[in-house]
């Protein structure tokens, strides 16, 4: 089991404390916990940005590999939108910073992001998210709006067991440590609810 190290929550709060014995408990406590909590996605930038790319650094560096500045960069851009993310538009913003990007530079950088549990693959919207954990992921359960992209990661570990142990009951084995929900969020609820009020009232209108 990896290191485990302060969430990006902590990072948009300024929070620097040190990563090891305070990490590992974090850790336990998420696992042990009696009741679970809720982690939604949201964009990162200035000084929690450095800071959370900062802790990824270290991390990478503990597990002896490097956050070369293409991971780096593929990272940053991941905690700044906030949301999923297709590899496509990732793509397009890095040529927009290096012209010269090829898809193949940006599908390795996120294939270690995720060997290293930095990210998560968003496989019903086939889109990539930072861990709402970042370098202390608990492997949640995942509610993505299918519509912007938006994660929420629901840390409930008794109903996560629950859940697993009715899989195996039936016979199967996940293929992975993600569990999805698909869904819509808030926002996009009430932009579908208002686009269908505006039209009920054009056509009352017409």
């Amino acid at each position: 089991m990896k290191t485990a190290k302060p969430s990006p929550d902590a990072a948009r709060h300024g929070a620097a404390h040190d990563h090891h014995a305070q990490g590992h408990d974090s850790a336990h406590d998420h696992e042990h916990a009696d009741h679970g909590h809720v982690h939604a996605t949201g964009p990162v930038s200035g000084s929690s940005l450095e800071a959370a790319l900062a802790m990824a650094e270290n991390y990478c560096r503990e597990r002896g590999e490097k956050l070369t500045p293409i991971r780096r960069k593929v990272l940053e851009l991941l905690l700044a939108s906030g949301r999923a993310t297709k590899a496509y538009s990732l793509l397009d913003e890095m040529r927009q910073i290096h012209p010269g990007s090829a898809p193949p530079t940006v599908y390795r950088a996120l294939d270690f992001l995720l060997s290293a549990g930095l990210i998560h693959r968003i496989e019903s919207i086939n889109a990539f998210a930072v861990c709402h954990d970042l370098t202390q992921c608990q492997h949640g359960i995942l509610v993505v709006c299918q519509q912007c992209g938006n994660v929420t990661e629901l840390h409930e570990p008794k109903l996560r067991q629950a859940l697993v142990a009715q899989i195996e009951a039936a016979g199967y084995r996940l293929a992975g440590d993600g569990i999805e929900l698909k869904g819509l969020c808030a926002e996009c609820q009430t932009a579908q609810a208002e686009a269908a009020s505006a039209s009920a009232e054009a056509t009352a209108h017409s």
